[in-house]
């Protein structure tokens, strides 16, 4: 009880610096104002920025997906595979992969929100929702793209840059 009374009237950067969260913003109520390192704000923009080049790329592979659908009939050699079932397997798992680019993009944009906020727990699904992401690509459909890459490549700067500024995101302390 005294902990939390301990809390009460501090500012939301204040109950950040001793391990909390911010208050929650009620229905109605404005939320305040962040204002997170220069690291963190670009960390945040380069979130976005890759996300946009991650679907670009996706967009890129179905457009092509004629080119991918001849190296990949050419290079079968099993009989039992005819080209037009290459074909539909390849279309769907590009579509399936536009997709899934989507939904990761999602959730990066939510959790590097929440990361611009000062929330530990966001940075730390950041950094593991890229590895999770490669990891599904390379196992449902290992075709990627340059613009795949230079997406991945933002990914990792804009998780070194949230990295940079730790104090921003403090541990939150433990009550025995």
């Amino acid at each position: 009880m005294d902990d939390e009374e301990d809390r009460t009237g501090l500012t939301d950067d204040e109950r950040r610096q001793r391990g909390g969260a911010p208050d929650p913003v009620l229905p109605g109520e404005q939320a305040p104002k962040v204002d997170p390192p220069g690291a963190v704000k670009w960390s945040f923009w380069l979130w976005i920025a890759g996300g946009v080049v991650l679907i670009l790329s996706y967009v890129q592979l179905l457009s092509s997906k004629s080119a991918i659908i001849a190296q990949v009939i050419e290079a079968t050699k099993d009989p039992k595979y005819s080209a037009q079932t290459i074909a539909d397997g390849i279309t769907s798992r590009l579509w399936y992969m536009l997709f899934g680019s989507v939904i990761f993009v999602l959730l990066f944009l939510l959790f590097a929100y929440k990361a611009r906020e000062g929330t530990r727990s966001a940075r730390t699904v950041l950094t593991i929702l890229p590895i999770v992401m490669v990891l599904l690509i390379f196992v449902i459909a290992p075709i990627i793209n340059f613009l795949t890459v230079i997406a991945l490549l933002i990914f990792i700067v804009a998780i070194f840059l949230m990295y940079t500024k730790p104090d921003y995101f403090p541990k939150v302390g433990k009550k025995p």
